[in-house]
């Protein structure tokens, strides 16, 4: 059982007994494929390779990744951003709900509330981080303001029974019943692009974080149900890997000593920088001996999702690591500089990014 409102995921796991497949097996035949997936850090798919053919011939697709609305986004949030851009650019119509429903069945986080957040953290980033969400082939909309959507939830609901909700969610008799619709409004979020509204059946990828991944499994196998009535087929899924917080645990909007925040000052991202967990030995002697650890350092781990587009120089940092030559003092200095950076070049946007915001769902 996976349990998406969870903190802790065991990653070889769900690739050995939840029938996720490597997408390293698919690289070769990705032109040009998004950085996090070159660097694992986008490590398993389902179904992607439908989607990757589609592309290649240049057919009709959709994307879908919803945002809830719960509290400020931070930088692990970003390379869900970085993902929506490279299948923008491969002409995917753009589906982006925003889950105050499940905001409200979750978190307790008022409509009024929610529609904020959404506009001054989640559209206002995602314009200034690139995603041109002023296009004919975006559609942005509240869950709670949905009518097809809501239909569509209706329908689903009817492919499904409590039982199956309790294998997958682990529902008790206690469960709040709002909780127990808020799966099946995530199903209609990814089926919705199939609707004839826009433009009838069609392949759908969804790239989320493996704890989703009880989502997607439901959402497939309620699709195959409504094939018969609908022509909808089942959608194809992307999975990434967390971001590790500042302190080692997993980055989090509601713990704001793990999380550096797209709202930052510039110079305020740079000092919690120097404040993450590192890879480094107990002391520079056994550093230089044994080198660092890298795979468990947060700082390379910016480096690896954000800071460094160049394949052939962040290998070189991570074999400096390695050696012992680099020390992670000078590593600090050098991240840290790199996102103030980010960060001025990301505030300049946000200006401008915010008045485009407002329109986007108003």
């Amino acid at each position: 059982m996976i349990d998406p409102w969870a903190s802790s995921v065991d990653y070889d796991k769900l690739v050995n007994q939840f029938g996720i497949e490597k997408i390293s097996d698919l690289l070769n035949d990705i032109k040009n494929p998004q950085k996090l997936m070159k660097r694992g850090v986008v490590f398993g798919h389902r179904n992607f390779k439908e989607i990757n053919d589609i592309i290649n011939k240049k057919q009709d697709f959709a994307l879908v990744t919803g945002m809830m609305p719960s509290g400020q986004m931070h930088i692990g949030h970003k390379m869900v951003v970085d993902q929506i851009k490279w299948y923008q650019e491969r002409g995917a119509f753009l589906s982006l709900p925003i889950a105050d429903l499940e905001s409200f069945a979750a978190r307790g986080m008022s409509f009024e509330m929610a529609r904020k957040i959404a506009i001054e953290e989640y559209l206002t980033n995602y314009i200034a981080l690139g995603v041109d969400l002023d296009n004919d082939n975006v559609n942005v909309y509240l869950q709670s303001e949905n009518k097809l959507l809501q239909d569509l939830t209706f329908r689903a609901s009817n492919k499904v029974n409590f039982s199956q909700l309790k294998s997958i969610y682990g529902f008790t008799p206690s469960t709040n019943i709002a909780h127990v619709n808020a799966p099946l409004v995530q199903v209609a979020d990814i089926l919705l692009p199939q609707m004839e509204e826009f433009g009838g059946p069609k392949n759908v990828v969804v790239p989320v974080g493996v704890d989703q991944d009880p989502h997607i499994r439901l959402t497939r196998d309620i699709a195959s149900r409504l094939h018969e009535d609908l022509g909808f087929l089942p959608p194809s899924s992307t999975y990434h890997r967390f971001l590790t917080g500042l302190s080692g645990d997993k980055m989090s909007s509601s713990k704001p000593a793990t999380a550096i925040y797209l709202n930052d000052d510039a110079k305020d991202a740079a000092k919690k920088v120097k404040t993450a967990k590192t890879g480094g030995r107990e002391s520079l002697k056994e550093q230089q001996e044994l080198g660092g650890e890298v795979d468990k350092c947060v700082i390379y781990e910016m480096l690896v999702y954000h800071l460094i587009d160049d394949d052939v120089e962040l290998e070189k940092i991570r074999e400096e690591c390695l050696n012992g030559t680099l020390r992670c003092g000078d590593c600090k200095a050098m991240t840290s500089e790199l996102m103030e950076k980010m960060f001025d070049d990301l505030k300049e946007k946000q200006i401008e990014a915010r008045e485009i915001a407002k329109s986007v769902i108003e």
